[in-house]
């Protein structure tokens, strides 16, 4: 069975030519989503049309963007699509998944999106290797800055004995940011006994 999948961005958009498209192509069901962007996990119509699809249908779509907003997403839909041993085939760009060209094509694709995202990470782990060895710090910047945390230990200290809570209004962290940078003294206090 042709299973066709049509979807718009706005509900103020038109879905009637992508219908019109897919009876052409011979659609016998159309799942319509209206006012869902191309890139929600959630596609209720689309996810209907996966349960109601069998081995052996195929789906169509009048524009590969109506199944997956980047080239990554597709890819997985297609693997989706192929694990439940259902066909996809694109209208506008005669893209498909049925004859064995249309499915090495999708191979080939799949394989230099994967040598995209390794070489990208490739990439950014040289840029962090490089950082490292020329001492720069890596991470997000301390939330207390040491003058800052100074301050709130003194307050902390005797006669005052101000609390987490206190210290963390003062600052303007959470509270959660004062105990982690009480843990981290505690580990350095703890380190430097064990060294001496």
């Amino acid at each position: 069975m042709k299973l066709g999948y049509a979807r718009v961005s706005t509900n103020e958009q038109n879905l009637a030519l992508q219908i019109d498209a897919l009876r052409a192509a011979g659609a016998e069901r159309i799942y319509e989503d209206k006012g869902i962007s191309g890139s929600m996990v959630l596609k209720p119509a689309y996810s209907d049309m996966l349960r109601d699809a069998r081995p052996g249908d195929e789906v169509l779509v009048w524009r590969l963007d109506r199944l997956g907003r980047s080239l990554p997403a597709l890819i997985g839909e297609l693997e989706m699509l192929a694990h439940l041993q259902v066909g996809f085939r694109s209208l506008t760009e005669q893209i498909e998944t049925i004859t064995p060209g249309g499915r090495l094509f999708f191979h080939m694709v799949g394989a230099f999106a994967q040598f995209e995202r390794d070489v990208i990470r490739d990439r950014t782990n040289a840029g962090l290797r490089a950082a490292r060895d020329s001492g720069s710090k890596l991470g997000r910047p301390a939330t207390i800055t040491d003058e800052r945390w100074a301050e709130a230990k003194a307050l902390m200290a005797p006669p005052t004995n101000k609390g987490a809570a206190a210290i963390a209004k003062l600052l303007g962290v959470t509270r959660q940011a004062v105990y982690k940078r009480l843990d981290k003294d505690k580990a350095v206090l703890n380190g430097n006994q064990c060294a001496g």
